[in-house]
């Protein structure tokens, strides 16, 4: 980490003090190069935090979905509690990591996991009927977009966690349980 952070870096992070009680470990990572963290805080603020037809639970459940896809210890963690914390359930934050096809989920979300779920694993195999697939459960142009970006960022960040062996804040493992 840059010792001293630059002003706005701080202020950041006392930000994520104050509302989350910690700093991301994420984030501490990448704080090696500020330029890295601003470019990684950047777009996931905008994907995750943005306006967008899919709510902050829906994204969660994206990053859970691919994260379990691809076996990320970090995202896992670390996403897994912000779904148990954002749907109040905390069933449902450990069915989405283990099998989220034994969770009772609404034909809209069973259709956008299976979607993160098949770009996770074979991204050239998504077809036209793929995307119908989400129009007829009711999303719009946009919002495809949006699965397809937040199911495409946690691609990425689940290979850089696993690759630098990145571990969750200790305190993620007992949120909202």
């Amino acid at each position: 980490m840059v010792d001293p952070l630059p002003p706005e870096t701080q202020k950041y992070f006392d930000i994520c003090e104050e509302k989350l009680g910690m700093i991301p470990n994420v984030l501490k990572a990448y704080a090696f190069d500020i330029a890295k963290l601003n470019a990684f805080t950047t777009i996931y603020n905008e994907l995750m935090l943005a306006d967008s037809g899919l709510t902050k639970l829906e994204r969660e459940m994206i990053a859970v979905v691919v994260s379990a896809q691809n076996r990320c210890y970090y995202c896992l963690t670390a996403h897994g509690a912000a779904v148990r914390e954002l749907s109040g359930d905390p069933k449902l934050g450990e069915m989405l990591v283990m099998n989220w096809r034994v969770a009772d989920l609404s034909h809209r979300h069973r259709a956008m996991l299976g979607f993160a779920e098949k770009m996770t694993r074979s991204s050239a195999d998504v077809a036209e009927f793929d995307r119908e697939a989400l129009r007829d459960a009711g999303f719009s142009e946009p919002d495809i977009w949006d699965i397809a970006n937040v199911a495409g960022f946690f691609n990425m960040t689940n290979r850089v966690a696993s690759a630098t062996d990145m571990r969750p804040n200790d305190e993620y493992h007992a949120q909202a349980r």
